[in-house]
């Protein structure tokens, strides 16, 4: 009974990422078919829609609006809406977990990390995992920094947060990850694992850790 529950919950594991992938795809699929359908069906006559325009539309909406983002203009009044709800109650909560969470996958916040790293916790032997955000000293604060020092963000699993600390260069190390994958693995406390690379060399050489 044992080995049966242990191979049941092994196709359970397998299967369920698949399923609940493919669920919000079709979820978002009929209800951008559901809403902007039925706004087409306003606009156009009856016998020029058919059916899956609403899933266009809906992807044209998100194209626009990922270009107009780019604006400056446009930046600045999402911000401003953005601040508004940041005070209402108990909508700034949920919002901005939301916000955060999807802010950590953007490109923008990984344009933000230069490398990958395990930062060296004394002589314990311990290592974490962590992204160096910055290593320029004339961009940290005054008296803070110093030409030997780097600032590393370390993520805390299964949760958005974590710590940014200032160390030294000495205690840190490249690491062979990508973004995507670094970031994945200590989101889930390394239960996904990382995929190993043949002939595996230090990650692209970051000019912060060469110095």
């Amino acid at each position: 009974m044992k080995s049966a529950g242990r191979t049941f919950l092994t196709g359970l594991i397998t299967i369920l990422p698949v399923v609940l992938t493919g669920y919000l795809l079709y979820w978002l699929a009929v209800t951008a078919e559901s809403v902007l359908g039925k706004l087409i069906r306003l606009v156009l006559p009856a016998d020029w829609y058919w059916p899956g325009m609403g899933v266009v539309a809906g992807l044209a909406v998100v194209f626009a609006v990922g270009l107009l983002m780019h604006a400056y203009v446009v930046q600045r009044l999402f911000t401003r809406a953005e601040n508004m709800l940041y005070h209402v109650p108990v909508i700034k909560s949920v919002y901005r977990a939301i916000r955060d969470f999807f802010d950590f996958f953007s490109p923008a916040k990984q344009k933000d990390f230069h490398q990958v790293v395990a930062v060296t916790l004394g002589d314990t032997g311990m290592q974490l995992v962590g992204f160096v955000t910055e290593g320029r000293a004339e961009r940290l604060p005054r008296d803070f920094g110093g030409e030997d020092r780097l600032l590393v963000y370390l993520p805390l699993s299964y949760m958005i947060g974590g710590y940014t600390v200032l160390l030294p260069r000495s205690a840190v190390r490249p690491l062979d990850m990508s973004m995507e994958e670094a970031m994945r693995f200590t989101l889930t406390a390394g239960v996904t694992g990382v995929a190993q690379k043949k002939n595996g060399m230090a990650g692209d050489a970051d000019p912060y850790l060469e110095r």
